[in-house]
């Protein structure tokens, strides 16, 4: 992993989801092959692979208390193309740093991560007015996640994350997306730790190589996303949790 302290020159960026977005990274430790994210490399110059490099920015928190003031308030998502709690953030809490100074100023947020790392953050979390938090979970099959997310925390791991924060008081979403192979079961699993699920089939081009070495051709047809769209409705209906199809 080849990591670089940088210095950016903006912090708090229009978003096409949000109102703002926030990226205290450049770069992912996790590399999920499906990754939509690493585009970001024609405009960073990175020869490296993607997932083999981070550029930190250490003055993230800085810019964000200059800029925030000169802003109309807005919803935040953290994060757009990063994981903001990708390993790095234990040393550096840039995403910490910047949620605390979010929190002082009352703008809703929402936090985006596949890591049980934002459970250190609890405490400032569960104070925000308006904030939620979402765990990506693409598959309920541990085989599957290690073939596209080798670099990830582990299913379990996310799921008992959303349950832990659900408990604590923070409104919590899970983002089935992109929709992998093997989801039976996710619906009973999230009974009581998500309060709503997004399901998305979202970039798989990205992945096409991933899907061939491993002989999975058939989840990239339109009757795996039909067949798949069809069941998850069906259980989460069961289960009584609200969701929402994006495809």
């Amino acid at each position: 992993m080849i990591v670089e302290e940088v210095y950016a020159k903006t912090i708090l960026s229009k978003s096409k989801v949000f109102d703002y977005t926030i990226n205290p990274y450049i770069g992912c430790e996790h590399g999920c092959t499906y990754c939509y994210a690493r585009f970001m490399k024609r405009f960073t110059d990175h020869k490296e692979e993607w997932g083999k490099f981070v550029d930190v920015k250490v003055n993230a928190a800085s810019l964000l208390q200059r800029e925030i003031k000169k802003k109309r308030p807005g919803v935040v998502w953290i994060s757009g193309v990063c994981d903001p709690y990708q390993p790095l953030e234990k040393e550096y809490e840039l995403t910490k740093r910047c949620l605390e100074i979010l929190l002082k100023h009352g703008w809703p947020v929402t936090v985006q991560t596949k890591s049980p790392l934002v459970l250190r953050d609890v405490e400032p979390l569960r104070k925000f007015d308006k904030i939620e938090v979402g765990l990506t979970i693409t598959t309920a099959d541990e085989n599957i996640r290690k073939i596209f997310e080798p670099n990830s925390p582990p299913v379990e791991q996310r799921i008992e994350t959303l349950g832990k924060l659900h408990s604590a008081g923070v409104k919590t979403f899970a983002m089935i997306a992109p929709l992998l192979p093997k989801t039976e079961g996710l619906a009973t699993q999230l009974g009581g730790k998500a309060d709503y699920v997004l399901i998305d089939k979202m970039n798989y081009n990205y992945a096409d190589r991933t899907y061939k070495r491993h002989r999975l051709e058939y989840a990239m047809t339109n009757n795996f996303f039909t067949q798949k769209k069809i069941e998850l409705a069906n259980a989460f209906e069961k289960e009584g949790i609200p969701y929402q199809l994006l495809f």
